[in-house]
């Protein structure tokens, strides 16, 4: 078989559902009725319209777990209850479970930096159930602008509130969606199905941890060391230096842009094969590190390369469909998109000096034409596409346009 390298064709990834702005949220402090949007729920409406959700369930005749439907109007419920009035606006405000700083502020009708300002906080804002905040206003002599209506059970382990754009672990309240925390998020569903081991149909429970998989970024400023930046990001020096191509004994240079890999811990079906057990490969032993590539996905090779009879110019490794599949060495990618003959979903690397890498029968492709990556950076996911014949990666090396046997060039094991 026959990798097309240098066809190009644009790969066409499918829109992320962007929550609702901040303006909007504004304005849900004042609406009588509320029309459900895409990855809402009735905890987050509720917050942003300043109102108890239960109180907002029962004005709505919602039951337990209080699942909500896009384009559903909600009455929201405004009078009585004096305790969540956003006229409310000095004074002092204790935080129950459930709420961020862009909440209260919504709730008290107190700009969101002042209150953050008034009490010292620093970004992300991460805020503790109990905690008392001073409300910027008039006098704190006004007394408590609002406790809890009723009683909210504490945690046995302290509950931090951070963005939903920030978070890297979300425990799932009542009534969410995957399609919701990830519209939340702001990261593809399948992402983060698939960080978790989740199988279709992507059913989460309340109170279940999700590890939300994000890709970062570090600038190297004068000063830095690969110590250093392992202690602020909590990541192996030695995988960030994997991850990004470098001898994990060289020193960093100012100003070098480090992807910085997110470890998962992957939950596996009891029918799954084995999949990585981590967002990068493994660190690179001494004897690997002479290897010109990476493996990029972990699993039993099924049929080898092979330049006689039974030709065949690559490798098809087996792996359970989604595992993802890392950039075998740093690159640009020359085609991402489908190859109709026989590779399915296919995305072609080049690495300079005549090597390329394709990585074809993807269920899911995850990078663009023209995209740098990195060392083990993902570029999609393990499928059926093409000629594959189940769930498995076909992988090839190139030089100079010739096919090469990837074990000549790959460690000894992934």
């Amino acid at each position: 078989m026959k990798a097309p390298l240098l066809l190009a064709a644009a790969a066409v990834l499918p829109g992320l559902v962007i929550a609702p702005t901040q303006a909007q949220a504004a304005n849900s402090a004042q609406e009588a009725v509320h029309v459900v949007e895409p990855g809402e729920t009735l905890n987050g409406i509720a917050n942003r319209a300043g109102v108890d959700a239960g109180d907002l369930a029962k004005a709505n005749n919602l039951q337990a777990p209080f699942v909500v439907r896009v384009g559903q109007e909600l009455a929201i419920p405004r009078g009585s209850a004096t305790d969540s009035s956003p006229a409310a606006a000095s004074g002092t405000y204790e935080v129950t479970f459930g709420e961020t700083l862009y909440g209260i502020a919504n709730r008290t009708g107190a700009p969101a930096s002042a209150i953050a300002s008034a009490n010292g906080l620093e970004p992300p804002y991460v805020l503790r159930i109990g905690q008392k905040l001073t409300i910027p206003g008039k006098t704190q002599d006004t007394g408590t602008v609002r406790t809890a209506s009723r009683e909210i059970a504490a945690r046995t382990e302290s509950t931090s509130i951070i963005s939903p754009e920030q978070e890297t672990v979300h425990i799932v309240t009542p009534g969410e969606t995957l399609g919701g925390i990830a519209a939340r998020a702001k990261v593809a569903r399948i992402l983060i199905a698939e960080a978790n081991g989740l199988q279709p149909p992507y059913i989460v429970k309340a109170g279940q941890k999700l590890q939300i998989p994000r890709t970062r970024r570090h600038t190297v400023k004068a000063g830095d060391t690969g110590f250093a930046i392992s202690y602020k990001y909590a990541v192996p020096w030695d995988q960030i230096a994997t991850a990004n191509g470098l001898d994990p004994e060289a020193p960093v240079k100012p100003g070098q842009s480090l992807l910085i890999p997110t470890l998962l811990n992957l939950q596996k079906s009891a029918t799954a094969q084995p999949a990585v057990s981590a967002a990068v490969p493994a660190p690179i032993t001494p004897a690997a590190s002479k290897s010109r590539f990476l493996w990029p996905v972990s699993g039993p090779v099924r049929r080898d390369f092979s330049s006689g009879a039974n030709y065949h110019d690559g490798l098809d490794i087996t792996a359970a469909k989604g595992t993802m599949v890392r950039a075998a060495a740093a690159g640009t990618v020359k085609f991402a998109g489908k190859e109709k003959e026989q590779f399915g979903n296919l995305v072609v690397i080049d690495h300079g000096d005549g090597w390329f890498t394709a990585y074809g029968f993807l269920s899911r492709i995850t990078v663009k034409d023209g995209a740098r990556v990195a060392a083990g950076e993902r570029i999609g996911l393990v499928g059926d596409t093409g000629l594959a014949k189940g769930d498995e990666l076909h992988f090839e090396v190139r030089r100079d346009g010739k096919p090469v046997d990837p074990l000549d060039e790959l460690p000894k094991s992934p």
